[in-house]
């Protein structure tokens, strides 16, 4: 009887070893990524193994693709104008608001807004995803008003990812600065309008809703810093070296062409997980089953535009 149960045992856990192999297994192998994503930490080469002659020939990425420079030049005076007052609003909002939050701070309260931060920032993460992946997914440069206000900068980053390395300031944090501001406004009036015990009762809430608001804001500048393989402030490194903030090897396997997976870019904490869900790739499923739009048909056309 015993030599019996021992082989099944032995079959048993042999399976089970083969079972979390595959589930732990890296989304993206180092040499899907070699070949089909820009090595932005080597700006002269586009990979490392051509796969066509095609690539022998024409960029697949960087600021030399066709469709990268067209992109680009339909940045315009008027979207500038937006971002450069979104950012101006947002940075009043966060300074008014902090001076309100600061000075009803007790330390008593400490542990419970650790944990509004920790709420704050894993929905910023969650947020950030389905925002990418939205952008990234559906819709195209074409579209009225949205198309080249917000949909162009996705198209443009995945055929150039260092093209934000050269977006300043206001051009990589206008777009967040602007979601952020309805929040920090309702946070803004309730304080100028409520009473001080009312405030005192949602004041978690209040710090939840701030937190998230400025973790938001961040979240372009976090994902410049993911793209930046130079020149980083060491403590910016020691974020991301210590999985605070997106790191840039784990941004990298979002990069890997069709850009499918890895949505999430403030901390990145939510991709793998979200991944082994196939939580993306249900949504587009549903969505693809019940409009007929085909994902990324936009990103493909703009990627193909190499000459």
């Amino acid at each position: 009887m015993d030599d019996i149960k021992v082989p099944n045992l032995g079959q048993a856990a042999s399976a089970a070893c083969s079972m979390a192999t595959n589930f732990l297994a890296p989304v993206k192998t180092e040499q899907q990524i070699y070949e089909n994503s820009m090595l932005e930490d080597d700006p002269n080469a586009n990979s490392v193994v051509p796969t066509s002659n095609e690539d022998r020939i024409l960029p697949r990425w960087g600021p030399s693709h066709r469709g990268a420079q067209e992109l680009a030049n339909l940045y315009s005076s008027g979207k500038r104008t937006q971002e450069c007052i979104c950012v101006g609003i947002c940075i009043t909002l966060v300074a008014v608001n902090s001076l309100f939050i600061l000075i009803r701070l007790k330390l008593e309260n400490l542990s419970s807004i650790i944990v509004a931060a920790l709420c704050g920032i894993i929905t910023a993460d969650f947020g950030s995803g389905v925002v990418h992946w939205a952008a990234d997914t559906w819709g195209s440069v074409e579209l009225p008003i949205l198309g080249k206000n917000f949909l162009r900068p996705f198209r443009e980053h995945h055929i150039d990812p260092t093209s934000i390395m050269r977006h300043d300031f206001i051009e990589t944090n206008g777009d967040n600065c602007m979601a952020t501001i309805p929040f920090l406004s309702k946070l803004t009036w309730d304080f100028l309008t409520l009473s001080e015990p009312e405030i005192e009762q949602k004041f978690l809430w209040t710090c939840y809703w701030f937190l998230l608001a400025i973790f938001v804001a961040m979240t372009n500048q976090i994902h410049k810093w993911s793209h930046t393989y130079f020149g980083l402030p060491p403590w910016v490194v020691w974020l991301q070296e210590h999985r605070i903030i997106l790191p840039r090897k784990h941004h990298r396997v979002h990069h890997v062409a069709p850009h499918e997976t890895y949505f999430c870019i403030t901390t990145g904490w939510l991709n793998w997980p979200l991944e082994k869900l196939r939580f993306w790739y249900i949504l587009e499923i549903i969505i693809e089953k019940l409009t007929g739009c085909k994902p990324r048909a936009d990103d493909l056309k703009w990627a193909q535009k190499r000459s």
